[in-house]
């Protein structure tokens, strides 16, 4: 394992709260990892969002692409950091809430690069190869003559193919899936088969975790004019959801049950973990069990979907349920195919009208 990131106290206080403040749900996450992996994924995290930001900023095509290629000289070099931000500052970034917009200034943004810039060159690079494979697919996205593809639906962005749908989830959560893995496979010293399995799955890993947030944030994207389940599927049902006109349960089976499959590959990556990798086991599944939780309960409340009412948001209760379970089985592989088996079977049943 690798020696504990020399950072300062105040440095890490920095990762503390900007991890709170970006996700609170991710904090905890990452807080169940050893040092120094829990520091470098902290780091790598907070980066991640930078590049999110500047995707979710509502400025021109050319503007983010610009704000890209910054991105991508900070990664190269962080000491550039004072000048880049110092720049940022002066830019407008509408779309973004206040504490977005804190992290791309220097007063906010700048302790994240001078903690990058301290990360060993092996990890760093490993950072800088993902977040930039992120960063280029980001820059793309709205070129309607590279993948993925959109369509306008009635002044809804949608995206056009099944491909389309996996694309997107690549760029912008599969590439986490591979950074991550690389991260804990050094960190863990892990052995070529293990690594090799865990390479194998990881992608899915990050897809299965974005598509869940995309079934349970449908209304609210749809409401900002965006839709990024594939027009291919909505001329199934006439495109009815993208009015929050329902749709046949025959359907919504469909949508939960390609993010199932997508978890199926996440449980095989987890089972891929040593009993000595406690802390990502632990890390991985506090992901995994709310994803799980979130399709369960979109199953439960079916008849609410991709209407109005849709809401589809575990509760406090159930994520400290996810908490108990996950530490129950963190040693125990046959416990996790159990808990996965049988969220399948409820999600069936419930579709199956039985549940």
């Amino acid at each position: 394992m690798e020696k504990t990131l020399e950072v300062t106290q105040t440095q890490q206080e920095y990762l503390n709260v900007y991890m709170s403040k970006v996700s609170r749900s991710f904090a905890v996450v990452v807080a169940c990892l050893e040092e120094p992996l829990r520091d470098y994924m902290a780091t790598a995290y907070l980066i991640c969002r930078v590049a999110d930001n500047i995707e979710d900023c509502e400025q021109p095509a050319a503007w983010k692409q610009s704000r890209f290629a910054e991105l991508s000289q900070l990664l190269e070099e962080p000491t550039l950091a004072p000048d880049v931000l110092a720049g940022w500052d002066r830019e407008d970034w509408p779309g973004l809430t206040s504490g977005e917009r804190e992290q791309m200034g220097p007063e906010s943004g700048l302790s994240l690069w001078q903690i990058y810039a301290l990360i060993p060159d092996d990890v760093r690079s490993t950072i800088r190869r993902w977040v930039s494979a992120m960063a280029e697919g980001m820059k793309h996205l709205e070129d309607p003559q590279r993948a993925p593809l959109w369509v306008t639906r009635s002044g809804v962005q949608v995206l056009s193919g099944e491909e389309d749908y996996d694309r997107y989830c690549y760029f912008v959560a599969g590439t986490v899936g591979h950074m991550v893995t690389e991260l804990v496979i050094n960190h863990y010293g892990l052995a070529d088969g293990t690594a090799n399995s865990l390479l194998s799955t990881c992608e899915a890993c990050g897809r299965g975790l974005q598509k869940t947030n995309i079934v349970k944030d449908f209304a609210k994207d749809l409401a900002r004019g965006v839709c990024y389940l594939p027009d291919a599927w909505m001329r199934e049902v006439e495109r009815a959801p993208l009015s929050l006109a329902g749709a046949p349960a025959e359907w919504k089976r469909k949508v939960l049950g390609n993010v199932m499959d997508e978890l199926e590959e996440y449980i095989d990556y987890v089972l891929a973990l040593p009993y000595s990798a406690a802390g990502y086991r632990m890390a991985s599944l506090l992901c995994l069990l709310p994803a799980y939780q979130t399709l369960l309960l979109a199953a439960q409340s079916q008849e609410e979907l991709f209407t109005p009412d849709h809401h589809v948001k575990i509760s406090r209760d159930t994520m400290s349920q996810c908490l108990l379970d996950a530490r129950s089985m963190l040693a125990d592989s046959d416990a996790i195919l159990r808990y996965s088996r049988e969220i399948k079977s409820a999600v069936a049943s419930l579709f199956n009208g039985t549940g």
